[in-house]
């Protein structure tokens, strides 16, 4: 096998392998760094913690996801709109609770770029999130 197949190779495994993990395609304005991600000592459950940057004047549209997400907002200031209830503009050090299956979004109202850190408790080999309409 030549330099060129192997590369090829060593390629196509590694997106096999990754793919799961940071699956969620990334929107202009929007970086997903995934950081850790294990099995809980509940069944069939997985804690996934990810560090979500949103640009100023930037919008994550309306999703769920399949368990409850815990944000810590770590810099910046973002708004959320979580179900019917009106939105909320929460600053650095603020927190907020999503129930499982809640639709809900994220924008950033802010001049500097917002920052979270997302804790989700989650069905294991479910999608992490789902985009609604």
């Amino acid at each position: 096998m030549n330099k060129m197949q192997l590369m090829a190779m060593a390629a196509i495994v590694a997106g096999a392998v990754l793919t799961p993990f940071g699956a969620q395609a990334q929107q202009a304005g929007v970086t997903r760094t995934d950081l850790q991600r294990h099995d809980l000592s509940a069944s069939g459950r997985e804690a996934i913690q990810v560090r979500v940057d949103l640009a100023p004047g930037v919008a994550f549209g309306k999703h769920t996801h399949p368990g409850e997400e815990i944000i810590y907002v770590l810099e910046g200031q973002l708004e959320y709109q979580v179900g019917d209830k009106p939105p909320v503009t929460l600053k650095s050090g603020d927190v907020l609770f999503i129930p499982a299956g809640t639709p809900h979004s994220a924008r950033n109202p802010g001049s500097v770029t917002g920052s979270e850190l997302a804790t989700y408790i989650v069905e294991k080999g479910k999608p992490l999130l789902t985009m609604l309409k």
